[in-house]
């Protein structure tokens, strides 16, 4: 790491010493990047500053009522982080886990992610500390009504453009997209992403995140001289990622054996690849309850309550769930399970330590979420190209595309490691290809 590098780290540690998730992000990202960060220019404009703080960011209450008329205020976040490519891009998370520095981390991924793209949009990331578990349709209604009317200032087609995350599916996209149509006067459709099909939304936009990142496993396989078929892979969560991958494994002939949540997780051998299996992953999403055991009560799977899935074996670990969900602990678990590849759906998923221990082993192949985990973001970007042209493709036309978009991501990731001599690294491959990218675009265009 060179000099520059480690006054920004040390910079940040002082400033931020009270946001972990943001920090353990960034530290990672310049171990990553420090290969291809030797440009004297960096150091001159200061950029590489400018690239692990946010440009905007800012916080609102979010008052709402509940069925029993009472007043609860929540805290809600916006960071804009990066437009240097175009208008700021990313989720918004409704979990009471939400704090300004994992917003602040999850805008800083997706800047990356959304670079690796190829597509012309920048980075931003939003939510709240709000929980939906146990909450009525109409009150989280409500509450997302309250929380556009405090945001709409501050997105739009051009300028910022939410999408969903863990908590925000459709249905509460459709209910904060009919809010800004009020507050606005406007039916700006490239306002917010992951929409419904009647109003401007894009087939498989629920699934891409999870197919881009089985498709860009796919394209690691490949380069070993293998495929998908017979492999059994380790998957965390049950939300839209892991559906994803669930149904792009199992077309590609590889089986999803486990699913998590907060309560524990399920094995099931025969695999996660029946559409009555998938019906009913959507269905314990959507009934606020945030538990996986009834998984194993339809489908006779074994249950095991609060343990994690990386005990059992496999071929892939995908952990699909959220940040820091893989400790050292699991990492050994899984290189003495000789799981073959490690590929990330969640962003941060691994503590810095886990990471780091398998990137280390020689017998994992790893790939990022910055690279793997971006279908999503990828389908939301042609969800707007769609609504810009007024025209809708076809399921098939959006599979290609998320197929060849994400292909040109692990392209992009390989030739960069190689580039910088770090072998098949494509972690650090996808860092250095999204950081050049990024470098470029706002160096030309000034202060």
């Amino acid at each position: 790491m060179n000099d520059y590098i480690a006054r920004v780290s040390e910079n940040l540690g002082k400033k931020y010493a009270h946001e972990p998730e943001y920090l353990q992000c960034v530290n990672t990202w310049l171990e990553m990047i420090a290969p291809a960060a030797d440009d004297p220019r960096y150091e001159k404009l200061d950029l590489i500053t400018r690239m692990v703080e946010p440009e905007r960011s800012f916080s609102f209450l979010i008052p709402w009522v509940d069925d029993q008329g009472c007043t609860h205020t929540n805290h809600g976040y916006r960071v804009q982080f990066n437009s240097a490519i175009g208008p700021y891009k990313g989720g918004l998370r409704f979990h009471p886990g939400v704090t300004a520095s994992v917003v602040k981390f999850l805008g800083f991924e997706q800047t990356y992610k959304n670079a690796l793209t190829g597509l012309p949009i920048g980075g931003a990331a939003g939510g709240a500390d709000f929980d939906p578990r146990g909450r009525s349709n109409r009150e989280i209604m409500r509450f997302c009504q309250s929380f556009m009317y405090a945001l709409y200032r501050y997105i739009g087609a051009d300028t910022d453009v939410p999408a969903g995350d863990i908590g925000v599916g459709s249905r509460e996209v459709g209910w904060l997209y009919g809010a800004y149509k009020k507050v606005t006067g406007r039916a700006e459709s490239s306002a917010l992403t992951g929409k419904g099909l009647t109003y401007g939304g894009s087939r498989i936009r629920q699934a891409a995140a999870g197919f881009g990142t089985v498709y860009f496993l796919a394209r690691m396989l490949e380069h070993q001289g293998e495929s998908l078929e017979g492999k059994r892979l380790i998957v965390s969560g049950f939300g839209n990622m892991s559906w994803g991958v669930c149904r792009k494994a199992a077309e590609l002939g590889g089986k999803v054996v486990t699913l998590s949540g907060p309560d524990g997780y399920i094995y099931d051998p025969d695999g996660v690849a029946t559409q009555e299996k998938y019906d009913f992953m959507v269905k314990m999403r959507y009934s606020g309850e945030d538990r996986v055991e009834p998984y194993a009560e339809r489908f006779g799977a074994v249950f095991h309550p609060g343990k994690r899935p990386w005990e059992v074996p496999g071929d892939i670990a995908v952990p699909c769930a959220t940040q820091n969900e893989l400790a050292v602990d699991d990492a050994v678990m899984l290189i003495a399970n000789n799981v073959r590849y490690y590929v990330e759906g969640a962003n941060m998923p691994a503590t810095t330590d886990a990471l780091r221990l398998l990137r280390l082993s020689p017998k994992i192949l790893t790939a990022g979420a910055k690279a793997s985990g971006s279908g999503g973001v990828a389908v939301s970007a042609l969800e707007m190209a769609q609504n810009a042209i007024r025209y809708s493709w076809s399921r098939k036309e959006v599979d290609e595309k998320l197929r060849g978009i994400m292909s040109s991501i692990y392209d992009a990731s390989a030739a960069a490691a190689e580039e910088y001599g770090l072998g098949y690294d494509l972690i650090a491959g996808n860092d250095i290809a999204a950081f050049k990218k990024i470098a470029e675009a706002m160096m030309a265009q000034g202060l």
